[in-house]
């Protein structure tokens, strides 16, 4: 395959607006990315349990690497046009580092735990706003 694969969380409201802001740069330039829901996905394909799948965003990419986290994102920006930029920017040595800090320490988990109180029922009517 020549695309690189993305499986993200479509139930999670902020996983599913960002990636419906990449998608559309994708369709609208023929970028070579592939969007997979993790929750309809064949979850085997990419040895992942759905637990771990849901703790962080993943990329296939088409030499059959699988990455997760900021290099996923990477993936992401480097496919879409005039994006190239920001995933040269977040790969070099001292910005990965913070980046990774940043993401795997803050963000991935924070998302999760909302999933899993938003799967639990926890979050309140109106409670997916960020």
């Amino acid at each position: 395959m020549d695309r690189t694969r993305i499986l993200y969380n479509d139930r999670c409201p902020i996983c599913r607006a960002e990636i419906a802001h990449y998608r559309a740069r994708a369709e609208a330039t023929g970028a070579a990315l592939l969007f997979e829901d993790l929750n309809t996905a064949d979850l085997g394909g990419w040895q992942l349990t759905a637990d771990q799948a849901k703790r962080r965003m993943h990329a296939a990419l088409p030499d059959g690497r699988i990455v997760s986290g900021i290099p996923a994102f990477a993936a992401i920006w480097a496919a879409l046009p005039r994006m190239g930029w920001l995933a040269r920017l977040v790969m070099l040595p001292g910005v990965r580092h913070l980046a990774d800090l940043a993401y795997n320490r803050l963000a991935a988990p924070w998302l999760y735990r909302r999933q899993l109180r938003r799967e639990a029922g926890g979050l309140a009517a109106g409670g997916d706003r960020a």
